[in-house]
């Protein structure tokens, strides 16, 4: 089978259709990398079913899978938006793949810092505590 990509040309920024599974998973390879190393920010990943014409249809309907790189209306030469078509046949698989390539680009998170919230509530529920006493 022959794979090929299309680039959707709808908006000012191109949606690359990438049909090969094996590209969009190089491309967003790609894109959690470059987020993670030189430009630090965000990586959208969304999912959908394809539409159909049909309110029941007889068997189930692929999915698209897009993925962007967070860059706004400032930079949106620098924005990149791949996207793919997934077949019911063929789910398992690409979840499986796309959970290894997700993984490995989220490796640079780092945990929330909640001290400050944990903080106010303590402090909450200590005056909470204090005043139930105090009317006592």
């Amino acid at each position: 089978m022959r794979y090929s990509y299309t680039c959707l040309s709808n908006t000012t920024t191109p949606f690359i259709l990438l049909t090969n599974p094996r590209q969009f998973f190089t491309k967003l390879a790609d894109i959690f990398t470059t987020r993670r190393t030189k430009a630090h920010g965000a990586v959208f990943l969304t999912q959908k079913r394809h539409p159909l014409a049909g309110l029941h249809p007889a068997q189930p309907l692929p999915l698209i899978i897009r993925a962007t790189n967070g860059k706004g209306k400032d930079d949106r030469a620098a924005k990149v938006k791949l996207s793919t078509v997934v077949e019911p046949d063929t789910l398992e698989a690409f979840y499986a793949r796309y959970a290894e390539v997700c993984k490995a680009g989220m490796t640079a998170l780092k945990p929330r810092d909640r001290t400050k919230r944990k903080a106010k509530a303590k402090k909450r529920k200590g005056g909470a505590a204090a005043a139930a006493t105090a009317a006592a």
